[in-house]
């Protein structure tokens, strides 16, 4: 209870410049999480140039700002391409729950752990895509029944839990997912995505926020930015289709393997070198 009402608004030492550059940040954040996923690609390294700010901090602050931008793309998907909510929102709420554990353990586990791993899943579904030109062009579900709820629940409980412990491409993951597990066309695929993030968002908030993690201040200025990117984003991937959000998702998974893979490489490998 007494982390929970220490209250912090703005990190100490908080410069102007550095405000601003979180803000804009969070501007192409939500607008890259509205076309595919990927924004913490941006708004996560943005927020740990914050002085004092702690990993987790950076992480929990990342994703109360992250929600405003992706329940007001979530919205302006749903106004334009009315998914199917019998899929989007049982598969919402087990990933809440899958969010909501990963959080639990990420301050114990060391994002190192993941890293290596998640570089190479970036570049097989990078291939994937590049291999198969025709997949997520047009809606051709592959299961029906409880066979198509069965699989969406475990791509919620899976990326969920991703989310929750990481974070980054958690859009881009849930897109891929939807397209090539369950059949979907990229436009539906990323309305889908945007209602499941908004409840990942959603989990792992319920858990940092009675630890104290967020700076709530920091994180709804955010939120203001990942709102008019958001908004932005839907707009324009709606109004472009599948084929623009395909070419977006092949361009924001090469920069999460480049950004990734040098994180990896700073941790695990240079170290070995020298």
């Amino acid at each position: 209870m007494t982390d929970l009402l220490a209250v912090d608004l703005l990190p100490e030492g908080l410069a102007t410049t550095t405000l601003l550059l979180v803000l804009l940040a969070g501007l192409a954040a939500g607008f890259i999480d509205a076309v595919v996923g990927g924004g913490g690609l941006v708004q996560l390294p943005a927020l740990l140039l914050v002085p004092g700010i702690s990993p987790v901090e950076a992480l929990a602050t990342n994703k109360l700002g992250s929600i405003a931008g992706t329940t007001t793309s979530a919205v302006t998907y749903y106004r334009r391409v009315r998914p199917d909510l019998r899929t989007a929102l049982p598969m919402a709420a087990i990933a809440l729950v899958g969010s909501f554990a990963g959080a639990s353990v990420a301050a114990l586990l060391p994002a190192a752990v993941f890293k290596p791993v998640i570089v190479v899943a970036l570049i097989g579904i990078g291939a994937f895509t590049i291999l198969r030109p025709a997949l997520g062009g047009v809606t051709a579900l592959r299961h029906s029944g409880r066979r198509h709820h069965g699989t969406a629940a475990g791509i919620g409980a899976v990326i969920g839990f991703y989310d929750g412990i990481l974070g980054p491409g958690t859009g881009s993951f849930l897109v891929f997912a939807t397209v090539s597990l369950l059949g979907y066309a990229f436009l539906e695929a990323s309305a889908k995505a945007k209602i499941v993030n908004c409840a990942t968002n959603l989990g792992a908030l319920l858990f940092f926020v009675p630890h104290g993690s967020v700076y709530w201040g920091l994180g709804l200025l955010l939120g203001v930015a990942n709102m008019v990117g958001g908004y932005l984003g839907a707009r324009t991937a709606t109004a472009r289709g599948s084929g623009f959000i395909r070419v977006a998702f092949l361009v924001v998974v090469t920069a999460l393997i480049a950004r990734v893979g040098w994180d990896v490489w700073q941790e695990n490998l240079q170290p070995l070198l020298d």
